[in-house]
């Protein structure tokens, strides 16, 4: 299938986790691609750019965090590509967060976690949008969580940073929808991505069990179970859908 053909997307946080399987399901689609993570995503793309084409897939150092480094991903990507259609703000801190109660977390963890999580979507969107602005078209698609339904004991500071995207999406599709572009939140529920199981699998036992009795579909959530929305947003099929958050949890008897 091609409904991303011609467009060009950036994912950020894609060499890694989730973001790997969000950065192949847009290949898939036709979309050429710029991989942005503080990790290093030479392999992730090299493998994507031999299966779908390659000039098609480029990778880079990026921190969401910063802004001299989220304008140094914008300028490289419109070098490569010329265009920026969709953007996924998918880097977020949250695999390497252990459980802490409220009264104890650390002020310099919760400055990272907001600074990463909130901070890192809205300098994207800054530095993305007068490109999609000139364009007159555009794709923003900001991932959320479902524990800002129900919460997560003991991980405060990420469910709120989660708080923060939902409401920023709502801001952002208001301020950019005269401009033609779309923005939405994709929310997951508990998903056992590779670098959750593999940096936390204190959360992913504590969680799970509960999890599990509360959603509707009684399995395990897992990354290609979000991909089908995801692509969705990112193409044309939700061309008239802006402002939204698309909770993809397997039901859950809490929200």
């Amino acid at each position: 299938m091609s409904r991303l053909k011609g467009r060009v997307a950036i994912v950020t946080g894609g060499a890694k986790g989730i973001g790997v399987h969000y950065a192949g399901a847009l290949a898939r689609e036709g979309a050429r691609l710029m991989i942005a993570d503080i990790a290093d995503g030479k392999e992730v793309a090299a493998s994507l750019a031999r299966e779908h084409g390659a000039n098609s897939v480029a990778s880079t150092i990026a921190d969401v965090s910063d802004e001299s480094s989220v304008k140094a991903l914008v300028a490289e990507t419109m070098d490569r590509f010329g265009q920026i259609d969709v953007l996924v703000n998918n880097a977020a801190l949250f695999a390497p967060l252990r459980e802490t109660k409220l009264t104890e977390i650390d002020m310099a963890v919760w400055d990272r976690v907001m600074a990463i999580n909130v901070r890192g979507p809205f300098l994207m969107v800054k530095h993305v949008a007068p490109h999609m602005i000139a364009r007159g078209y555009g794709k923003i698609i900001n991932i959320g969580s479902g524990s800002i339904f129900h919460g997560i004991p003991r991980m405060l500071h990420y469910v709120t940073s989660k708080g923060g995207v939902m409401a920023m999406t709502r801001v952002m599709a208001l301020e950019l929808g005269e401009h033609g572009i779309r923005v939405n939140t994709l929310s997951p529920g508990l998903t056992k991505s590779e670098s959750l199981m593999a940096e936390n699998p204190e959360h992913i036992a504590n969680a799970t069990k509960h999890v599990l009795a509360n959603r509707y579909l009684k399995r395990d959530l897992h990354p290609q179970d979000l991909l089908g929305a995801l692509v969705f947003l990112a193409s044309a099929d939700s061309d008239f859908m802006s402002g939204q958050n698309v909770l993809i949890d397997g039901g859950n008897a809490n929200t």
